[in-house]
C-alpha cells in the first residue's frame, strides 16, 4: 500500500510500505479521508516524533474492508476511529477515562496512523458513521470531539456571553458547540482576517485582535461584566491570559490550546481570578464511555443536524501530494484552514 511517511523530522515521502499485518480481533479500515492537526506539525517539523519512519494522521474515516471473527460491524460499514488505544490495566481504564490512560498507544503518534490506504483497527475504537455524513466531515470527527469535549466542562445554564480565543478549525467547532448548547452571544478573537470572516458569516460576534484589545472588546461587548463562558483554542501564552481576564465574575474558562510557551501572570491578574471567583478548566482529548451519551456519538449525530462543517476544509489534496501540502501549512504560504487528505479514489 502507499503511506506518507514521516522519514526524519521535516522529511515526508509517499511511498509503497507493507499493509498492515492480519491480527485476531481486528478489523482493516480503507482510509477514504485523514485531517491534519496542528500536532502533526509539532510531530513532524519541530522533532515532535515518538519514533521514525512514521505514519502520521489521527483524524480519518474509511470503509471496512476485512472483518474479525464475531466482529459486530459489516464489510462495507463507514466508520471513522477513536485514536487512543487504552492499556485497560490503569485506574482511569477501569472507570472509562482512556484520554487518562497512563500508558496508552495512540494512531498517528506512538504506533503508525491514516495516511496511509489501509490502517488496522480494534472493535472498539470504530464508530459507525451514520447515513448521509460526508466521509471528509467524518475524517473531522476526533477534532470536533475535543471540541465537544473541552466545552462540556462549562456548567451551561442558557443564554450567556461566551468568548473564543482561536478561530481556526478547533476554535470554529467550540464556537458552533457553545451555540448549540445555548450561548446567546459567541464572540471570535484572532488575528486571521480570512478566519474571522468565516466565523462572522457563520453568526459569530469577530473581534479582531490586531486593531483591537480583545479584553476590552469583550467587556464592552458585556456592558463591562465580561464572559460567562471562555475557551482558549490557541495555547499562546498572551491569548491564554487574555482568556481568564475576559472572564466575568463567577465565569468559567476552559484551556484547550496546547501550550507552546511560559505563561505568566501578574500579582493583578492572579487577584482577579481569586476576587472574581473565576473557574478555570483544563482539558485534553475526548471521551468515548458511556456509548451513546459520549463525546464520538453526539458529534456524528450533530453532524447530521447542527454542525457546519464544510466552510471549514480549505484544501482536500491527495495523499501523494502530502510533502507540497505540509510545505504550505508550515511554511504559511497561503491561507490553510483544514487540510483534509483524499486518499480512496472513490467512496
Amino acid at each position: 500500500m502507499k503511506a506518507l511517511i514521516l522519514e526524519q523530522n521535516a522529511q515526508l515521502r509517499y511511498k509503497e510500505i507493507a499493509e498492515p499485518a492480519e491480527e485476531k480481533g481486528m478489523y482493516l479500515i480503507k482510509v477514504i479521508a485523514a485531517g491534519i492537526c496542528g500536532s502533526d506539525i509539532h510531530r513532524g517539523f519541530e522533532n515532535g516524533a515518538y519514533h521514525y519512519p512514521l505514519v502520521m494522521g489521527h483524524e480519518f474515516s474509511g470503509r471496512i474492508v476485512a472483518v474479525p471473527a464475531g466482529g459486530k460491524y459489516k464489510k462495507g460499514s463507514l466508520v471513522t476511529v477513536f485514536p487512543l488505544l487504552p492499556c485497560k490495566t490503569c485506574n482511569p481504564c477501569s472507570t472509562g477515562d482512556y484520554a487518562q490512560c497512563a500508558n496508552y498507544d495512540y494512531y498517528g503518534s506512538r504506533r503508525d496512523g491514516g495516511f496511509a490506504e489501509y490502517v488496522s483497527v480494534p472493535e472498539e475504537n470504530l464508530f459507525a458513521v451514520p447515513e448521509g455524513v460526508d466521509p471528509f466531515h467524518a475524517a473531522m470527527t476526533e477534532p470536533c470531539a475535543v471540541a465537544l469535549h473541552g466545552v462540556r466542562k462549562l456548567r451551561m445554564s442558557g443564554g450567556e456571553t461566551a468568548a473564543v480565543y482561536g478561530s481556526g478549525p478547533i476554535g470554529n467547532m467550540v464556537a458552533q458547540w457553545l451555540r448549540i448548547l445555548g450561548c446567546a452571544k459567541v464572540a471570535v478573537i484572532d488575528i486571521d482576517e480570512a478566519k474571522l470572516e468565516l466565523a462572522s458569516k457563520m453568526g459569530f460576534i469577530p473581534v479582531n485582535a490586531r486593531v483591537s484589545d480583545p479584553v476590552k472588546a469583550i467587556a464592552d461587548l458585556t456592558n463591562g461584566n465580561g464572559a460567562m463562558k471562555v475557551v482558549e483554542a490557541c495555547g499562546i501564552p498572551v491569548t491564554m491570559r487574555q482568556a481568564v481576564l475576559s472572564a466575568a465574575r463567577f465565569g468559567e474558562v476552559v484551556l484547550l490550546g496546547n501550550a507552546s510557551g511560559d505563561l505568566v501572570l501578574k500579582p493583578s491578574d492572579l487577584s482577579s481570578i481569586l476576587r472574581k471567583e473565576i473557574i478555570i478548566h483544563g482539558t485534553w482529548n475526548s471521551k468515548v464511555t458511556p456509548r451513546g451519551g459520549d463525546d464520538w456519538t453526539t458529534v456524528l449525530e450533530y453532524m447530521r443536524k447542527g454542525l457546519d462543517l464544510a466552510p471549514l476544509i480549505s484544501h482536500t489534496p491527495r495523499l501523494s501530494e502530502g510533502a507540497e501540502i505540509f510545505d504550505i501549512v508550515v511554511g504559511k504560504r497561503e491561507p490553510v484552514n483544514k487540510v483534509i487528505f483524499k486518499i480512496a479514489e472513490a467512496y
